[in-house]
């Protein structure tokens, strides 16, 4: 079967689990060296945590969403099953050899796993220790030793006294506000596991609890007098009355229950040196080794070992199976989410959560887990199975990819997703069963990518799920390749003099991520290691690497040169043309006040909108924005300003400063859609910037033909004779409309012709100017008979012709193109809209043959 794709199991027979803990609370007096109040230490936990998502292995619990509450609570859910090596414990019985192996085995497995991405589980238990539907080990809460910094942000100790190491009893305990502690204790090894693992092994054979009955204090002393005694197996043995029983095991188990409960740490082995012990021969070649799952991005064939039935008929055969199971955990859990789910109010429900006594004076009581006040052991079932989910058909979960496939959702309601389809984008992303049936489609086709990337664009158009849009702006990127390999080759860590330019702390703090150490320190590693592989230059991981060095060339060519000056103002010189273009009104209006482009518009294109809209708008925008061409920022910011453009007309130049200083709520749904309008009626060569980025090699654009159109700038187009040559900024700055070039000319005559397609609605432009020769249609309007001599527009039948096609492109051609400029700046004066001029005047035309010279009368 076809497996989801993305770094996360399907659900299978897991459930969805969840549990809650505190972070230690700061003091809110007190402030970093840098004067800013202190990092919240559940901020810190949350950014720890988006590691532990990605750490995948078939003896871990998945880890899917950590989220904060009041008062530094934390929530954590993950794959959670119901049954655990407690179990054991609570029937009394005692495990046969072949299952203290097996469990044993997998267990150092999962260790060993954690081991290499540098971490320790620290708080091993019985009921740590989960068992799936087959019997296999799956290891809970492997995470929150690390996410906590190895306890240093929560006040209670990470993990149980009867399965933790000596060394660890040794140190005692510690947190960062206790002065009486002089040097923070090492953070525990690989070792630690080892022995609260002989403790779990120990149990099993034995059928009971260890040091169940004893206080903990004298739990501790006992343990640490293991110390002195020669075998430690048996002491603890005779302790609990069961050395008949640990006398009848298998040789091999003593030898490895010795191994493990070895008091020194220098002599007890590693989970890896344990995996490799002669005692496990007999169960090793059991198990296949785990291999990771090819990512999206990389250099290995994904579809290596995909295996489909014979008949495809058969993965929708039956009616009662549960497709939902099939999913990714994640994406079960974003859906349950969208459904109404509430981790808060569901934990509440259960107990989990309880309030505290209104009695601020009563003894803080903690449990070993960290809960306050009385946290049940119950991790109960999240997702709710009278979902709506359940009832979507068995085809929805299978979309076929034809090309000719309809762009909508399609399911048995396929009446009601087509009317969904057309809400709002805010709804449609909190619709349920819409969300899944999308999510899905999206799933298949970032399977099939790059050979299915036309489709994915096609998609990407009607909107893009919020749980797969990282993926899909990489696949509208024209991400590929191994770039993990390519990100790992870059030096990150070497002090480079830009180091001190990257401020992260300014950046959209109020994310919780973003705001957290853990996302500063991934957030400068990017920008470093981009700022290291464009050496010419100043100013998660891998993919965010590889978008970023795809993202930059693509909408901020040579934007961060040490000397961008001729850059930003050409830049900005044709955001000034096009706003004159669509709006001249607004544009002579704030010219004469001169509130310019360059005192607002800047930090509009450095950081491509994400200085003026918080991230949840951002997202919808660029989710637009990276189905465009480079010139598409230049719309959305004409977009802006026309949202903005009664207070605009309405202020003079104080006024505006104030209004950009503090930016008012903007409809990012609208300010999309207008942006589109504005870029259907832009021609291509209008936006011409000689510092653009280079044209790509020949058919080559990166999106494949279904998207070219769209995606390709004017520069990757093939220069000819009727293409427009550069001009020098001092030129373009004097001149208040855009030129276009023959070709767009050519290409608006013909759609006057043949109806509105591709990108320009208007159709039939008017060309002004009649000398030695004209396109069919055009008017002759000299410029004293148009324009009286207070530059008003002359009432004549010529200008009346013009009004009448006020709206449409209208294309001015002269001889001399400083008549040109001067034609096109008077109309734009007396606000006529989408008004340009050809590069290189009437000479362009006269090889195509399209010139209509009038004959001699006789």
């Amino acid at each position: 079967m076809l497996k989801p794709s993305g770094e996360m199991r399907p659900l299978k027979d897991a459930q969805l689990g969840a549990f809650t803990f505190f972070a230690s609370a700061l003091p809110h007096d007190v402030c970093g060296s840098n004067g800013l109040p202190l990092t919240p230490n559940s901020i810190k936990i949350l950014g720890r945590f988006q590691i532990l998502k990605t750490v995948t292995h078939p003896r871990l619990c998945q880890y899917v969403d950590i989220s904060r509450g009041k008062h530094e609570r934390l929530i954590v859910v993950a794959e959670h099953f119901e049954s655990s090596l407690s179990d054991f414990q609570k029937q009394g019985k005692k495990a046969s050899s072949e299952k203290v192996l097996q469990v044993a085995y997998e267990l150092l497995e999962g260790l060993d796993f954690m081991n290499k991405h540098g971490m320790v589980h620290r708080a091993l238990s019985a009921h740590n220790v989960l068992m799936d539907c087959k019997g296999n080990v799956k290891l809970a809460k492997f995470g929150l030793y690390h996410m906590t910094d190895h306890g240093a942000d929560v006040d209670f100790p990470i993990g149980y006294p009867s399965y933790l190491a000596p060394e660890v009893i040794a140190q005692g305990s510690f947190h960062p506000s206790d002065s009486s502690h002089d040097e923070v204790p090492l953070p525990s090894g690989p070792k630690t596991d080892v022995w609260s693992l002989g403790v779990l092994l120990f149990e099993l054979c034995a059928g009971r609890r260890l040091l169940q009955n004893i206080e903990i204090s004298e739990r501790l002393k006992f343990i640490l007098t293991l110390g002195c005694m020669d075998d430690i197996v048996t002491v603890l043995a005779e302790e609990h009355g069961c050395l008949d029983a640990i006398k009848e095991l298998p040789e091999n188990v003593l030898e490895l229950l010795r191994k493990c409960l070895t008091f020194l740490p220098s002599k007890r082995p590693t989970p890896a040196e344990l995996l490799g012990d002669p005692v496990f021969n007999g169960v090793s070649c059991l198990y296949t080794p785990f291999k990771k799952p090819v990512s999206l991005f990389s250099s290995s064939l994904r579809c290596a070992h995909l295996e489909l039935p014979e008949d495809i008929s058969d993965l929708c055969k039956d009616d009662d199976e549960d497709y939902l199971s099939e999913r990714a955990i994640n994406e079960v859990y974003h859906l349950w989410c969208l459904a109404g789910g509430d981790l808060e109010k569901e934990l509440t429900n259960k107990g989990i959560i309880q309030s505290k006594p209104p009695i601020c004076t009563l003894a803080n009581f903690v449990l070993e887990d960290g809960e306050s006040f009385g946290q049940r052991r119950d991790r109960s079932f999240l997702l709710d199975d009278t979902t709506r989910l359940r009832d979507v058909a068995g085809e929805a979960y299978y979309p076929l990819l034809e090309d000719e496939q309809s762009s909508l959702p399609q399911s048995n309601s396929s009446n009601e997703l087509s009317t969904t389809v057309k809400l709002p984008l805010i709804i449609r992303e909190r619709d349920t069963e819409y969300q899944l049936i999308r999510i899905v489609l999206f799933d298949r086709l970032l399977k099939a990518y790059p050979y299915k990337k036309n489709l994915v664009w096609k998609e990407a158009r009607v909107d893009i799920p919020p749980l797969v849009r990282g993926l899909v702006w990489a696949a509208l990127l024209g991400i590929e390749g191994d770039i993990q390999a390519k990100y790992e080759s870059t030096d990150k860590d070497t002090p480079i003099p830009t180091d001190r330019q990257r401020w992260i702390s300014r950046c959209h703090q109020y994310d919780e991520l973003l705001s957290s150490p853990q996302g500063h320190i991934k957030f400068r590693r990017v920008l470093k290691a981009w700022v290291v592989s464009h050496p010419d230059l100043v100013y998660w991981q891998a993919l965010a690497y590889a978008c970023m060095s795809a993202f930059i060339p693509k909408y901020l060519y040579n934007f961060f040169l040490k000397d961008n000056s001729h850059v930003i103002q050409e830049y900005l010189t044709v955001f000034s043309q096009m706003i004159a273009f669509h709006d001249p009104e607004l544009s002579n209006h704030l010219n004469e006040i001169g509130f310019i482009p360059d005192l607002y518009a800047i930090p509009w294109f450095l950081t491509m909108f994400t200085h003026v809209f918080p991230l949840h708008k951002i997202f919808h925008l660029w989710d637009t924005l990276l189905l465009g061409n480079s010139s598409f920022p230049f719309c959305i910011g004409v977009a802006i300003l026309q949202q903005l453009r009664d207070r605009l007309l309405a202020n003079g130049f104080n006024e505006c400063i104030l209004l950009f200083s503090d930016l008012p709520e903007i409809d990012i749904e609208r300010c999309v859609r207008e942006s589109i309008n504005l870029f259907c009626w832009t021609p291509k060569s209008a936006t011409y910037r000689q510092h653009a980025q280079p044209p790509k090699a020949a058919g080559d654009n990166g999106f494949g033909k279904a998207a070219s159109y769209y995606t390709s700038d004017y520069q990757d187009m093939p220069k000819t004779d009727l293409s427009r040559d550069p001009l020098a900024l001092c030129d373009l700055k004097a001149e208040v409309s855009p030129r276009i070039s023959a070709e767009d000319l050519i290409d608006l005559c013909e759609l006057s012709l043949s109806g509105p397609v591709k990108r320009t609605r208007a159709g039939n432009p008017k060309l002004l100017h009649f000398n030695r020769g004209h396109i069919s249609g055009s008017i002759n309007i000299p410029f004293s008979t148009a324009f009286g001599p207070n530059s008003e527009l002359v009432q004549c039948p010529a200008t009346g012709v013009l009004q009448s096609y006020r709206g449409r492109v209208i294309v001015i051609i002269s001889h001399a193109i400083t008549n040109a400029v001067m034609f096109a700046a008077h109309l734009v004066k007396v606000n006529f809209p989408r008004v340009c001029f050809l590069d290189g005047g009437i000479n362009k035309l006269k090889p195509t043959g399209l010139l209509t010279v009038p004959s001699p009368i006789i």
